[in-house]
């Protein structure tokens, strides 16, 4: 009977034993793998935070370039209405001011084709030709046969088609940026860059033919 009950008692120590240790086991296993996922937790949300701060920078700085590209095309279209008006009044105009606006606008729209999308871009692009129309405009205004007509001329451009397409420029850069959403942005769109590209392929011909008969003249 005592050994039996030896027995019972040595099983009995080893089964409170076994336990724990499997307990202790358990728990270091358990909080092993707690640790694991809180800091697997961790590094995601780091991850998501990194990857939303580049994306707010990356924003930040479209909205910079775009809001350059906007003001620069502005200033040269400016430059240059003002350069039509001053001449037409008799007054010295100052080359340099209008040649540092078209270098602004260059070096921003260099800059902006590798960044813009391609419907913006087709835009710019668009306004750039318009652009350089003008300051074309601007340098054959002494030299035209006709200067009340080239007067009247330019300043229809640069109030009209050039205005309009500066315009659709700002509307198209708040619109991808979704500041300014149209519905009906994209048939405005086609509309008025097709305008644009109508009117300044007239006026090509018209100062081509304007340059022909001023050679021819002189």
């Amino acid at each position: 009977m005592k050994d039996e009950l030896g027995d019972l008692v040595d099983v009995t120590t080893l089964a409170v034993a076994i336990i724990g240790v499997g307990g202790t086991l358990g728990g270091t296993l358990g909080g092993a793998v707690l640790s694991q996922r809180v800091t697997r937790e961790q590094n995601q949300r780091a991850d998501r935070e990194r990857a939303e701060d580049r994306q707010d920078r990356a924003q930040e700085a479209r909205r910079d370039l775009y809001a350059r590209l906007n003001t620069t095309a502005r200033a040269y279209r400016v430059a240059a209405r003002d350069a039509v008006r001053a001449a037409e009044r008799g007054e010295s105009v100052e080359p340099a001011v209008l040649d540092a606006a078209k270098e602004a606008w260059s070096e921003q729209y260099s800059l902006a084709q590798m960044a813009l999308p391609n419907d913006v871009h087709q835009i710019a692009s668009s306004l750039n030709r318009a652009l350089g129309v003008g300051y074309t405009v601007v340098k054959q205004l002494p030299s035209s046969p006709d200067p009340d007509r080239s007067y009247n001329q330019a300043k229809d451009w640069f109030s009209g088609p050039l205005s309009d397409g500066v315009y659709l420029l700002r509307v198209a850069l708040r619109h991808d940026l979704g500041v300014e959403v149209q519905s009906d942005f994209e048939h405005r769109r086609t509309r008025m860059l097709a305008a644009l590209d109508s009117e300044r392929r007239s006026l090509e011909r018209l100062l081509a033919s304007e340059q022909t008969q001023a050679t021819r003249s002189a």
